[in-house]
């Protein structure tokens, strides 16, 4: 089984790697990426705490880098990720229009719904 520190280093180089696919709008690759961290996750938790004091500083430097990477992710995603709900949201306001206007397909007048 891995050290927890060689789980920190494995994400930390994940990560840096997810900051370049988001930097490219590889959203598929970013997504594989985060499920190999989610792994790393899990691994990292029953993984036995084996740290000294020279341990603990570098495990800091490196969930820090994480930290920052998942920083510079996010300053790229969460943009794609607005487009998405508002083409989502227009999405569910023209199909609530369509069945209103299914409802009502007698009433040529009442709400406009036919041309």
């Amino acid at each position: 089984m891995p050290s927890q520190i060689e789980i920190y280093e494995e994400m930390r180089l994940l990560s840096s790697r997810m900051v370049a696919a988001a930097r490219a709008r590889d959203w598929d690759h970013l997504i594989e990426l985060e499920r190999g961290v989610g792994g790393l996750r899990q691994a990292l938790q029953a993984a036995p705490d084996d740290s000294a004091d020279t341990d603990l500083r570098r495990k800091r430097r490196l969930i820090q880098r994480i930290l920052d990477d998942d920083a510079e992710v996010r300053r790229h995603t969460e943009p794609w990720m607005e487009r998405i709900r508002h083409f989502l949201g227009d999405n569910e306001r023209l199909h609530e229009l369509q069945k209103a206007c299914a409802a009502d397909a007698g009433d040529t007048t009442a709400d406009g719904c036919r041309a």
